[in-house]
């Protein structure tokens, strides 16, 4: 594989709608989506649902919070 980070899920791993609002919870594998090339993973079904209806605006705050929700 050349280029393995390309699928490594966004946020190390965490749930995406939690990194969305400000915080970390761990993502499941079993509740993902990848968006423009992207892997996205959720903690369960009902948060994944939730974050599809707004997904733009999570993704955008997620990449703005991330990595400062570490810490």
């Amino acid at each position: 594989m050349s280029a393995p980070q390309k699928y490594a899920p966004q946020f190390g791993g965490y749930c995406a709608y939690a990194v969305g609002t400000g915080t970390i919870a761990k993502g499941n594998p079993n509740n993902w989506k990848i968006v423009n090339g992207k892997l996205y993973l959720n903690i369960t079904r009902d948060i994944q649902n939730t974050w599809e209806r707004k997904q733009s605006y999570y993704i955008k705050q997620g990449n703005k919070n991330w990595p400062r929700v570490l810490k």
